[in-house]
């Protein structure tokens, strides 16, 4: 039996169709291969050159703290207090450039609070710059005024002795008498729900108590009353605010301060100190201060 020529030629054509339907197809994946391919070469180059910059950021941030290593090992003074505080910022410094190096350059919130911490030591050493420039541009002050002071006295100690001493004491009495005095000074430890406490770990915040006591010859209107509070290794705990103040010519760094009226009459008044990551067990000390006078110390024990 022959074959009908007529389904002979459907088949070839449907043969022919179903040949070029496959040949489309198979271009289509091809292009839809070599697309992908491009995005995925993209993609790869971008993060590339992400990693790179990341990479060159770490570096830099290293080499800052390694300069800043670098500028507190110039840093000396003759204060016992200050080489206690800048051995610390230095251990400090050290730890933190360790921390860089082992942090992947992609962890970008990690190298984002090393920013911060650098900008905060940063700031820290300036505040040493200018405690050292101040003491010891105090001492030299201080070593002048006492040569020319003996120089003085020697050349009119025969003719005025009896009448120095006279004014000296009357200034210093009247110079007493006018400054402001407090009583009273105590540190106290609260927790997060503001009741008071006595343990280091559930301590939020301090707060120091004292009163103004009434003097007729102070000075009337706005005192503004400084506080330093000490940690059991003797550092000066400071929040964001990084508060000073100046006593007897020394900038000093103040941990809070608060500002009251005063009228010659007696003034109480809390001053808070909050924003401290943590508390350590030991005794904390506390200073009160105006810029005129030292009002007193106290200390709080937390165990």
């Amino acid at each position: 039996m022959e074959n009908d020529p007529i389904l002979e030629r459907r088949a070839h054509e449907a043969q022919e169709a179903k040949s070029r339907t496959l040949r489309s197809v198979m271009i289509i994946l091809a292009v839809v291969a070599v697309a992908l391919a491009g995005v995925l070469a993209y993609v790869w180059m971008q993060k590339s050159a992400l990693v790179k910059d990341l990479e060159a950021e770490k570096q830099d941030l290293t080499e800052q703290m390694v300069a800043l290593q670098q500028d507190y090992a110039t840093l000396s003074s003759d204060y016992d207090s200050i080489n206690s505080q800048l051995d610390t910022s230095r251990a400090e410094v050290a730890e933190l450039i360790d921390r860089i190096k082992k942090t992947d350059a992609t962890n970008r919130t990690k190298m984002r609070q090393y920013e911060k911490e650098l900008g905060t030591l940063r700031s820290i050493m300036k505040g040493y710059i200018v405690q050292i420039d101040s003491l010891n541009t105090l001492n030299h002050k201080l070593t002048a005024d006492a040569a020319a002071a003996r120089k003085e006295a020697a050349e009119s100690k025969r003719q005025n002795e009896d009448l120095t001493r006279q004014v000296e004491d009357l200034a210093g009495q009247v110079k007493a008498g006018s400054v402001i005095k407090a009583r009273g000074l105590n540190l106290q430890a609260f927790n997060g729900s503001d009741k008071k406490t006595d343990r280091s770990s559930r301590t939020r915040r301090l707060m120091a108590t004292l009163s103004l006591v009434e003097n007729d010859l102070a000075a009337k209107g706005p005192v503004r009353v400084f506080i330093r509070v000490k940690d059991p290794e003797g550092i000066i705990l400071t929040n964001a605010n990084r508060e000073s103040f100046t006593y007897n010519g020394e900038t000093m760094i103040a941990s809070a301060s608060r500002e009251v009226d005063y009228e010659g009459r007696e003034v109480d008044l809390s001053i808070y100190l909050n924003d401290i990551p943590s508390y350590t067990k030991g005794t904390y000390t506390v200073e009160a201060y105006t810029e005129d006078a030292f009002l007193g110390s106290s200390e709080l024990y937390l165990r």
